[in-house]
């Protein structure tokens, strides 16, 4: 039985799979970006917490993903539920990219355009809103794009504390030291990642302004 005929044969079953590891993805990239596009914008209007929010999320992302899965799971009603606790991760992990964005985004807003805002009687909201979030939109959603890949890898990895999703055939191939098993994950995991990058990718060019 071919890779093929193996995935046919389980069709049901990695679409249950593939569904969780949407959610996963698609929980975490959510609560991030409702948390972090905050702080981004934050550390725009307040410099000296740039260093401390940066530096956080920097460090978060050098932490290996099965440490940090070890680290969250002694964690009072987190770590009861394995989808609650890789949910958690997938969000810190997408800190980085998300804040980043969201500062540069907003930072490299052309200042003549602000300032001419600010000529025509612009409170500080209404610049934020009406002026700078829609110019930098578009690299905010490159932040979003690079978030959701990461997420999608490191979403497989989940499977190994019992939160579902794609990964349960990765690690189940290999442990039956099984090629097919272990494409059965491999293969959609990675149709997923490169859609969430063409998607996303699509997106960021038309909410760039020209």
């Amino acid at each position: 039985m071919n890779v093929c005929q193996f995935m046919s044969h389980n069709r049901a079953e990695i679409f249950e799979a593939t569904l969780q590891h949407l959610w996963l993805v698609g929980a975490s990239i959510l609560l991030a970006a409702l948390i972090r596009i905050p702080l981004g914008i934050l550390i725009t209007r307040r410099p000296i917490l740039n260093k401390p929010i940066l530096g956080s999320a920097n460090i978060i992302q050098t932490i290996p993903s099965l440490a940090l899965f070890g680290f969250l799971l002694p964690a009072p009603w987190i770590g009861e539920r394995a989808d609650r606790l890789s949910i958690l991760a997938l969000t810190l992990y997408a800190l980085l990219p998300l804040i980043r964005n969201t500062y540069t985004g907003i930072k490299g807003v052309d200042r003549a355009v602000v300032e001419a805002g600010r000529g025509m009687g612009m409170t500080d909201k209404q610049l934020l809103w009406q002026v700078e979030l829609p110019l930098a939109l578009g690299v905010i959603i490159a932040g979003v794009r690079v978030a959701a890949v990461i997420s999608v890898g490191l979403a497989t990895i989940a499977a190994a504390i019992g939160a579902g999703g794609l990964g349960e055939y990765i690690f189940r191939g290999l442990a039956m030291v099984n090629n097919q098993v272990i494409l059965a994950g491999a293969i959609p995991a990675a149709l997923l990642a490169i859609g969430a990058d063409v998607s996303l990718g699509w997106l960021e060019k038309r909410l760039n302004p020209h």
